[in-house]
């Protein structure tokens, strides 16, 4: 007994292994645990090798792929869950056209036809030709209405189609009146060319002159309002001049708009002509033909002929001495007269006369008193040493309304 209580420990020791390796013989885990998950674990003998290729390392789950039942094996309700499918094929690949399914439209979604969508046709318009498919039928017609050059690159190009011609003088016809003289929209010959241009050439002169100070507006630099009203009393008084450039030196010198004075009404002329402002020039004709033509014919029955100006526009002071202020003349607003040559041929000189010469100290005296009524300033011949020799007029504007005339 007592040697046999010796021998059943180590017999106990060796039975224990010996029996749970009959019990778990049958099991074991799946090659690919990773791929198929611990939860798909099956008899080893239940997967072929072939299916295990198949599978690969896709991760995908072993019921997917068929199994064969054993002979003699009875399928129970948990051998129904893994019935394979009928088909044996690879899983798609993630992201491809057969996983997403895109090659089958979904119900109800519309697809776009490989020719696109006619927009013109589903709203029952007809089809609308394109400018660019116009102008190719019309250049492959023959018919196009614009310039085409045909064989560029090669050493006869040659020009397809005419453009229309319209002339600018048609340019404002109404669309009405365009549609009876078609003549305008076909190519003109010689003589018609020659009219059209005879008519635009008489249009273009009604046209203003840029260059002409007169015709342009006082907004884009042009001559203002009250000089062209002063142009045009200088018209109607029959004086002769014409517009010459500014006259600019300096702060003190210049004038804005000047003319140049040639002549006045009656066939008077200037000598030489004098580069004066309008103002001046206005009033200077005035007291001429309203004062010192009607004393000469009194006193010698003869009318001017002529006036010889000394001294018009000049930058300098008065009398031209420094430091004194800057003359009239400085600004083209003066003018000096030395001598008076009538239409007898008798030349009176502005000058001191002696005591036998009676019509001409008359003269000379009228000519201060009436030219007073024209001028602000009147020097002449007694007045100082600086005009013993000349009448000097000007316009210089006084606050007080002061005109000073050495009588």
């Amino acid at each position: 007994m007592a040697f046999v209580s010796r021998l059943r420990r180590p017999l106990g020791l060796l039975l224990v292994p010996a029996i749970l390796a009959a019990c778990s013989g049958g099991l074991t885990p799946p090659d690919d645990i990773d791929g198929a998950g611990v939860s798909a674990i099956r008899p080893v003998a239940e997967v072929s090798e072939r299916q295990v290729d198949d599978m690969g390392d896709t991760g995908g789950d072993l019921t997917a792929y068929p199994v064969e039942e054993p002979a003699g094996r009875v399928a129970t309700a948990d051998t129904a869950m893994m019935t394979p499918v009928t088909e044996n094929k690879r899983l798609p690949m993630i992201d491809s056209d057969e996983a997403m399914e895109i090659s089958q439209a979904p119900s109800g979604v519309l697809t776009v036809p490989e020719g696109g969508v006619n927009m013109d046709e589903g709203l029952g318009v007809g089809r609308v030709e394109g400018l660019a498919e116009t102008q190719a039928n019309e250049i492959a017609e023959g018919n196009a209405t614009q310039v085409v050059v045909d064989g560029i690159g090669t050493d006869t190009p040659q020009q397809i189609g005419q453009p229309d011609t319209i002339p600018m003088s048609e340019a404002g016809v109404e669309l009405g009146t365009a549609a009876e003289n078609n003549d305008y929209l076909q190519v003109p010959d010689k003589a018609t060319t020659r009219r059209r241009k005879a008519v635009d050439e008489e249009q273009v002169a009604f046209l203003p002159r840029l260059n002409n100070p007169m015709q342009l507006p006082e907004t884009m630099g042009g001559m203002p309002a009250s000089e062209k009203a002063c142009r045009q009393r200088l018209q109607k008084l029959g004086v002769k001049f014409r517009d010459v450039p500014r006259i600019s030196k300096g702060r003190s010198c210049g004038i804005a708009w000047p003319v140049e004075l040639s002549g006045l009404s009656g066939g008077i002329q200037i000598k030489p002509a004098a580069q004066v402002n309008c103002q001046i020039t206005e009033a200077f004709a005035r007291w001429v033909k309203q004062e010192l033509v009607p004393s000469t014919r009194t006193r010698y029955l003869s009318g001017v002929s002529a006036i010889h100006q000394m001294s018009s526009y000049s930058c300098r002071t008065m009398n031209s001495q420094r430091g004194a202020a800057m003359s009239e003349h400085a600004k083209g607003n003066a003018i000096d007269v030395g001598k008076i040559v009538l239409k007898s041929g008798k030349a009176i000189a502005i000058e001191k006369k002696g005591f036998f010469a009676f019509r001409e100290k008359g003269l000379l005296k009228s000519v201060r008193s009436d030219s007073c009524k024209y001028f602000s300033t009147v020097l002449g011949p007694g007045s100082d040493r600086y005009h013993k020799d000349h009448f000097h007029f000007d316009l210089r504007a006084r606050k007080s309304g002061y005109r000073h005339c050495s009588l």
